[in-house]
């Protein structure tokens, strides 16, 4: 690609991602008065025309990693793996 391609594919890039954020916003937006109102009104599931709206309170069981590398850090070594990835951004 040309320098000018480039620049091009960059601010389509830029001018994209601030209409998904702005979307993104207005959809969380409506998430937050639906879960407001299901909370008001005192209900986990809703059934409408479209679909089920579910707000329930989900309880998991998770590892603190933090909490075990202090108390126990050679056991937290010994099963702590590396992990690689790559990240694309535009500043």
């Amino acid at each position: 690609m040309t320098e000018r391609m480039i620049e091009n594919r960059v601010k389509k890039l830029k001018d994209l991602e601030a209409q998904m954020a702005a979307l993104e916003e207005q959809a969380e937006t409506i998430k937050a008065e639906l879960k407001a109102d299901m909370e008001e009104k005192g209900l986990d599931e809703l059934q409408t025309k479209s679909g089920l709206v579910r707000w329930k309170e989900i309880i998991s069981s998770r590892l603190d990693g933090k909490a075990l590398k202090a108390a126990l850090p050679e056991i937290y070594a010994q099963f702590c793996r590396a992990s690689a990835s790559r990240r694309f951004t535009i500043a």
